[in-house]
């Protein structure tokens, strides 16, 4: 287990955030918020995934009066993502938001982000400072001539300061490049000069395909590193999506368990079965399943059980049949085409075992 960095605690709604509270995932709604039903059911879909807390634009007053039936209903933590506007931070609080993402030194002059510190000081409501290297300030980008991991620290201790001024720190950070070295020298040089969570993410990561390996590269090094209390991975398209890769980059540090998780061998010249199809089709059926377990879709008797030994479930393919084993151990031979039956056939008796224990 890697050992994360100690920083403080704040709470979204239910959900703690940082300390040695779990790293929760964050998703963020691309529905209009002043849509409520459409929001809402966004919200219950990636809940359904495993989403902890959720993020929503509000661009304007319409979208902070759908706030309000959106809070009321949701369930997970919301978070109002606001820019330029206090009036619209005064207005989501109102609403029942259960965090702010704001930089307070982009909505207006002291007493407009006092009156937004105060009204989030009497309900507990965290604020984040994201910094993005695509919005630096023109001073900033002079100073370093383009944007650096210094530039984007000392844009946040801008944004920072101002709310400690205020006695203000229920805060958390972000520091987000579409550049994956980029947003690590950041990342690392913020854990070094403050303990304050942060939110880590590769923005602009890309559609499913490259956004993917950007963000697993990008969040996954800093967690392997300790940094990291809250993730999102951003990706073009469906957010249920950014949830499900979250939850991959997790699992595979040991950071989370949720849901299944498929080893599927690379195949060789032993494979005598069609295995991509095999394990494809696990893939779909695993979706349906919310509870932790681990099955393995192996090409070969040969080494198939023993080089899966750990998964609680699995299949080996022969010629024509396979094997089905749990934790190494073969339990029975079947044909090929009956393969994926008998495989659930025990994935729901090691589930129902479970149940009887608890």
């Amino acid at each position: 287990m890697f050992e994360r960095r100690q920083t403080r605690t704040l709470q979204v709604g239910g959900v703690q955030v940082g300390g040695t509270a779990p790293i929760s995932v964050q998703s963020m709604t691309n529905t209009h918020t002043d849509d409520a039903e459409a929001t809402l059911a966004q919200i219950r879909q990636l809940a359904d995934a495993g989403c902890d807390i959720i993020r929503c634009a509000v661009p304007d007053m319409a979208a902070a009066e759908g706030l309000k039936r959106i809070c009321k209903e949701s369930p997970i933590p919301v978070i109002a993502d606001i820019h330029f506007d206090y009036k619209l931070a005064l207005a989501a609080i109102e609403a029942g938001v259960d965090a702010l993402r704001l930089n307070p030194g982009n909505i207006g002059g002291e007493d407009k982000v006092r009156a937004v510190v105060e009204a989030a000081r009497v309900r507990n409501i965290p604020i984040r400072i994201g910094v993005n290297a695509g919005s630096l300030p023109k001073d900033l980008l002079e100073k370093y001539g383009h944007p650096t991991p210094e530039a984007l620290v000392e844009a946040a201790w801008r944004h920072i300061r101002i709310l400690e001024d205020m006695d203000y720190r229920n805060i958390k950070i972000s520091l987000k490049c579409h550049d994956v070295p980029m947003t690590l020298a950041a990342y690392r040089l913020m854990a070094s000069q403050c303990d304050y969570p942060l939110h880590v993410g590769i923005t602009e990561a890309g559609t499913v395909n490259s956004g993917i390996i950007k963000s697993a590269v990008g969040i996954g090094t800093l967690l392997a590193e300790g940094i990291g209390d809250t993730i999102r991975v951003s990706l073009t398209g469906d957010p249920v999506n950014e949830v499900k890769v979250a939850y991959e980059i997790l699992k595979s540090l040991g950071l989370r368990a949720y849901g299944p998780t498929l080893i599927s061998c690379p195949t060789c010249g032993r494979t005598r079965i069609n295995l991509e199809k095999l394990a494809l089709e696990v893939e779909r059926r695993l979706a349906d399943i919310k509870e932790t377990i681990t099955v393995a879709c192996m090409g070969c008797v040969v080494n198939g059980p023993g080089e899966a030994r750990e998964a609680d479930v699995g299949i080996a393919g022969g010629i024509g049949e396979g094997l089905v084993f749990r934790k190494g151990q073969i339990v029975r031979k079947v044909p090929e085409d009956q393969l994926v039956e008998e495989l659930f056939k025990e994935i729901e008796t090691i589930l129902s075992e479970r149940k009887e224990k608890k």
